[in-house]
């Protein structure tokens, strides 16, 4: 007899556990590597995002007839114009909330001392050195100045992001031709990347925007609330709204802390009051309404990308981490093979929701007969 073809598949030269330390390995290298070159990368990927935001008005400028430079030195040159307004107005509002910190410091720790009065009078045993030492009640405000300062020490380099927004915009228009020409577009990989850009292109435009809104109103709320630096509340109200879940309540402590320390538990309660009204709307009627559907993460998902990211590149890091994260997750959406790590990182309500569509999806529908027999069987019962 002949011998005969061994035609089972070749077997993977690495066992598993070898995959995942070689796996394991490269993504230590790949994060250090990160980390070094973050005077690189952070303005590369701001550049990115800001240019994604950027191209739609680029775009519609130019499906109304405007050539490609005008349209893209009009907005570039609109947005630095706002971008250089709004830090000179913010600059001095950031620099007199770095002098005033130690003052709310003290007032907080006059506060809390007749808090810690009445505690002991109970019956329970503080040390208020060691417990004043511990809470430190101006550790909010630092972190929010240094937050603050760390994104204004990214934008130093606003040349380099100048530019190399500019450049993406100009070569926005010539990268499809380019793809097609060069790779000839195998097994639909350009229309697929074409569709993930889509989709962060329209969640990053409408981020913006919701953002923006809820900024604004945080800082008319709290300047009719009268706390000090309105400004720099709706500021933070703004970056932060990039963050769901924890970014509204990391944004809200620290104005409901000065509404405390200037006017007393009243104040900081309308302060509170105001965020969770902002939040509500925007988050779970505005937002949804514009996107169609509510892009949820999961919230341990958030606060890892949060810790992780801003590890690596610091506040940036911060601002941009569920950003990135929604790119990733965009991605995994588009192709069914990963799409079950697209719900892992779901929110457990829209993780159940994707499962219902799933199973309404593949459930078989009834042919015209199949119902016609079913309705005869009916009546004649």
């Amino acid at each position: 007899m002949p011998n005969q073809q061994n035609t089972q598949p070749p077997t993977s030269t690495h066992p598993p556990t070898g995959r995942f330390l070689l796996t394991t390995a490269a993504f230590i290298i790949v994060v250090a590597g990160m980390r070094t070159a973050e005077p690189i990368l952070v303005p590369l990927i701001v550049s990115i995002f800001l240019a994604i935001i950027i191209a739609s008005p680029v775009f519609w400028l130019r499906q109304k007839g405007i050539p490609s430079p005008l349209a893209v030195f009009g907005v570039v040159l609109g947005v630095l114009g706002l971008g250089v307004v709004f830090i000179l107005i913010i600059g001095t509002s950031l620099d007199d909330f770095s002098e005033a910190i130690p003052r709310y410091q003290a007032r907080l720790t006059q506060e809390i001392e007749p808090m810690i009065h009445w505690i002991q009078e109970l019956g329970f045993q503080l040390d208020k050195g060691i417990l004043l030492k511990s809470i430190d009640p101006g550790a909010s405000m630092r972190l929010v100045a240094k937050m603050l300062s760390g994104l204004g020490n990214a934008l130093t380099n606003s040349f380099l992001i100048l530019l190399t927004v500019i450049f993406i915009l100009f070569e926005a228009s010539s990268f499809q031709e380019k793809v097609g020409t060069a790779l000839g577009d195998p097994k639909g990989i350009f229309s697929q990347a074409q569709k993930i850009t889509d989709a962060v292109n329209n969640y990053l435009a409408i981020k913006t925007v919701v953002s923006l809104g809820t900024g604004v109103i945080v800082a008319l709320w709290v300047w009719a609330l009268g706390i000090d630096f309105p400004l720099i509340w709706g500021l933070l109200a703004f970056l932060l709204n990039f963050i769901p879940n924890l970014g509204s309540i990391i944004a809200a402590f620290p104005p409901m802390l000065l509404g405390y320390i200037q006017f007393g538990l009243g104040r900081m309660l309308l302060v509170a009051t105001g965020y969770v009204a902002v939040n509500l709307i925007f988050g779970n009627v505005v937002e949804p309404k514009l996107m169609g559907r509510k892009l949820n993460l999961s919230t341990l998902v958030v606060f890892l990308s949060l810790v992780f990211w801003g590890w690596v590149w610091g506040p940036v890091g911060m601002l941009l981490s569920v950003p990135m994260t929604m790119v990733v997750k965009i991605a995994l959406e588009s192709s069914p093979s990963t799409r079950w790590i697209s719900i892992l990182l779901d929110s457990e309500a829209s993780a159940a929701q994707s499962v219902n569509n799933k199973s309404q999806e593949t459930q078989p529908v009834p042919s015209s007969s199949e119902s016609n027999h079913a309705g005869s069987v009916s009546l004649h019962s």
